[in-house]
């Protein structure tokens, strides 16, 4: 895949040097809500995870992208699709910007906008959705200003922390392309 470029930012594949970057997501307790991880990540683990990370989207059913926006290559969040679905042209969307100093610029959006333009455009996938804590407004409102609309919730989904959470599905079917 190429890099794929907006104004502000850019999304590329996963790089062996991103290894520490990744490493340091996957084991940052304050998204394991959202992220569904529930053990820590070895480096073991992690490097081997970027050793495959060149696999097709059609071979692995997954595809990570780093979101940049310097030229020297660090990234600042990972854009996934996740549960690619080939037959059914389908595949869920997750998004984290790592430094709560890095959200609220623009940058997850731009990522998303990317993002929903090669899904549909280059893998002409006719869905994508996102499932959403429904306390996450920030989420909530960059996924529907991209159009993607609530179409359930799955009461009490995910247990954090002794509690009990209620998750959305937000669905965005391809219109544009």
């Amino acid at each position: 895949m190429k890099t794929l470029k907006g104004d502000n930012i850019y999304i590329r594949a996963l790089e062996p040097n991103d290894l520490e970057f990744v490493y340091a997501i996957e084991n940052d307790q304050s998204i394991w809500e959202v992220s569904n991880t529930h053990t820590p990540f070895s480096r073991f683990l992690v490097k081997q995870y970027l050793e495959n990370a060149h696999q097709d989207i059609y071979e692995a059913k997954q595809l990570r992208l780093a979101i940049c926006q310097d030229q020297d290559f660090p990234a600042l969040g990972l854009i996934d699709l996740f549960d690619f679905d080939p037959k059914n042209n389908r595949a869920g969307v997750g998004i984290v910007i790592q430094k709560s100093k890095n959200r609220k610029q623009n940058i997850g959006s731009e990522a998303l906008e990317l993002l929903i333009e090669y899904a549909f455009y280059n893998l002409n996938l006719h869905q994508l959705y996102a499932n959403i804590g429904t306390e996450n407004e920030a989420s909530k409102a960059l996924f529907t200003k991209f159009g993607f609309k609530m179409t359930g919730v799955k009461k009490e989904w995910t247990f954090v922390n002794g509690i009990y959470k209620d998750e959305a599905v937000f669905q965005l079917i391809n219109t544009k392309f």
